[in-house]
């Protein structure tokens, strides 16, 4: 017994030093200029659509042990792109496990969680009619943030954790080409986003935690360039500015470091203990389920299926398109974001009848006016096209591809 559990720590070694090894630059070029008449648009010029992209390719090994392979395109973690809403993946994971490390009596993710206020622009939630019990939630503002993105579940959780706190999750984890230091659709400032409200946990109507309100003073300086775009912007009062649109002092999530954290959520099993995510398997099932799942799948919360129809959440492979019915044989785990004429996604890609699975994250923009928070840009036209002819070309590569061992994806099946 002890052999074999030696013998499985050593290809969980190799297994990680794999992942070390530096992306493939060349595959997916020649992948991409295969289907030239697809991807014209991007591979004429790239630069201008700001595309990256990261694909992996997962082996499994006979104990069901994955064993990567990347490739890459255009992958610059220094070439600045905007985020948008893939920072609410770690924002969420660092919430719960906050939540685990607390370890208050009567204090988990599901306890009701309500938000107060001490400073500027800060608001007060003491409900939320979306939940079975009306009441806000850790677990409740998951569920929305990986349903449909939703906003101000997000600033709820960044508030919980804390922007320094946020900061110090992602050093911990290597994680050193990303930061989150804004919430969204506020209109934060540089002050008002380094102060967090005070919160109070409630369970059964009896109070187990209280946080106060907290100031962040740090900065997180990265190294980054392409922070100056375009040619002239909005304001908030929806006047041109016909100077450039500067990014500086916003959220940064790099391409390898999003899928560095997909990875590990989805395969904690080939990190040392003390690499992995603080999380319970309870949480883990929370994540898994929510990603995966689609809008209509979901009682509480309830949506219209006119505005979040079963696929608006998953780009890559399906794009935007409305009347696209979702293949019933695949699951895709993710987190997207869209914003600036960014379109970003962070998936995780499962075909339990075919025996498919592959990680693939890809950004893209288009912003032909050069013109910043005006609405006008073209994602039905460019964007959404890339995102969905790109996971369909990766998945029918990876079903054309041979494999020594089958993977076991029962881990991956999850109950909507």
């Amino acid at each position: 017994m002890l052999l074999k559990i030696n013998a499985i720590a050593l290809l969980i070694l190799l297994s990680l030093a794999s992942q070390a090894q530096k992306p493939d630059t060349v595959f997916l070029e020649k992948l991409l200029k295969s289907k030239h008449e697809l991807f014209s648009v991007i591979l004429d010029d790239p630069g201008k659509k700001q595309v990256q992209i990261l694909y992996t390719q997962i082996d499994r090994d006979k104990d069901n042990v994955p064993h990567f392979k990347t490739f890459s395109y255009n992958l610059d973690d220094h070439h600045y792109f905007f985020p948008a809403s893939t920072v609410k993946l770690p924002t969420l994971i660092f919430a719960l496990e906050k939540i685990n490390e607390l370890k208050v009596p009567g204090l988990d993710k599901t306890s009701a969680m309500i938000t107060g206020a001490d400073f500027d622009k800060q608001s007060r939630v003491e409900k939320d009619t979306t939940a079975a019990n009306g009441l806000p939630s850790i677990e409740h503002y998951i569920k929305k943030i990986l349903l449909v993105s939703d906003n101000d579940a997000y600033n709820r959780l960044y508030e919980f954790v804390g922007r320094a706190e946020l900061n110090r999750r992602l050093r911990d984890y290597g994680l050193t080409t990303s930061r989150i230091l804004n919430r969204y659709a506020v209109k934060d400032t540089e002050i008002t986003s380094r102060h967090t409200n005070p919160i109070t946990f409630f369970n059964e109507g009896q109070q187990v935690y209280a946080q106060p309100g907290k100031f962040d003073p740090e900065n997180y300086p990265i190294d980054l360039t392409n922070l100056v775009m375009g040619k002239a912007y909005l304001d908030s009062s929806d006047r041109l500015v016909n100077k450039p649109f500067n990014m500086a002092n916003r959220n940064v999530f790099s391409m390898t470091d999003q899928q560095a954290v997909m990875k590990k959520l989805m395969f904690p099993e080939v990190f040392p203990e003390k690499d992995r995510f603080k999380l319970t398997d309870d949480d883990y099932k929370l994540i898994y389920t929510y990603m995966s799942k689609y809008p209509t799948e979901s009682d509480y919360p309830k949506y219209d299926p006119k505005e979040n129809w079963a696929t608006s959440a998953k780009y890559l492979f399906y794009g935007a398109d409305l009347n696209i019915q979702p293949n019933p044989n695949i699951r895709i785990f993710n987190k997207y974001g869209d914003s600036y004429g960014f379109i970003i996604d962070n998936s995780y890609f499962v075909d339990f009848d075919n025996k498919v699975e592959f990680l693939l994250t890809a950004v893209v923009q288009s912003n032909d006016d050069g013109i910043y928070n005006d609405g006008k840009y073209e994602y039905k036209e460019v964007c959404y096209p890339f995102m969905k002819n790109l996971g369909q070309l990766i998945y029918q590569t990876e079903l054309k591809r041979k494999k020594k061992f089958l993977p076991d994806l029962a881990k991956f099946r999850m109950r909507y």
